[in-house]
């Protein structure tokens, strides 16, 4: 796996030789292209959690974010996420405005902790076998302790065969795409899809 485009384009991603199921390549240059399109990446503060092999925050990175934390319960999946970012440290193309965390924690435990302050773009892409309940349960903690804030886009993965998540109270799921075995969410604050329209 490698990172498909941005300023760390074709960089190999440390993949764990089992426990993670990666974004395919079809399903992440899709997700990439539609946050892309919105102008959401430029400058942005990246949540990841369920990180696993770091790859949807780590090309959001690449692709213009500034600033990642990725949130990964297995410590040797976290080991190689934090592996990954030092060969990043080590590219020509990372700057010192750049950061990037790597947190071994439950995401959510993350989730249900206050956070500083809102994060602009938060990826979600738990274990296909993660109820419903307890995936509304996140998205309810992530709005409620200020990780999700009025700007923020929720891009939520899941199998295309579970149930339809619910939105937190004030706000929506904007779109939805089934990518094979993959459905792909894009939850925001109500009071932003009138402004979102506007980008695309």
């Amino acid at each position: 796996m490698r990172v498909i485009s941005g300023r760390f384009k074709g960089v190999a991603l440390a993949t764990p030789k089992t426990g993670t199921r990666p974004t395919t390549d079809r399903t992440k240059e899709a997700i990439f292209s539609r946050l892309d399109a919105w102008g959401v990446l430029d400058d942005a503060r990246v949540l990841d959690l369920f990180a696993g092999t770091g790859a949807l925050g780590i090309e959001a990175l690449s692709r213009g974010g500034r600033e990642l934390v990725a949130v990964e319960a297995s410590k040797p999946a976290a080991a190689l996420i934090v592996k990954t970012i030092a060969q990043l440290k080590r590219n020509r193309s990372w700057t010192s405005e750049l950061a990037a965390l790597v947190v071994v924690r439950k995401a959510e435990a993350y989730a249900s902790g206050a956070a500083a302050q809102p994060f602009d773009v938060i990826f979600i892409d738990p274990p296909y076998a993660f109820e419903t309940e307890a995936c509304d349960r996140l998205l309810a903690d992530l709005a409620a302790n200020g990780a999700a804030g009025d700007g923020t886009v929720i891009v939520l993965e899941r199998s295309a065969r579970s149930e339809r998540p619910t939105a937190p109270e004030g706000w929506e799921i904007t779109d939805d795409r089934d990518y094979g075995e993959t459905a792909v969410y894009y939850i925001e604050h109500a009071e932003d899809t009138s402004n979102r329209d506007m980008h695309v």
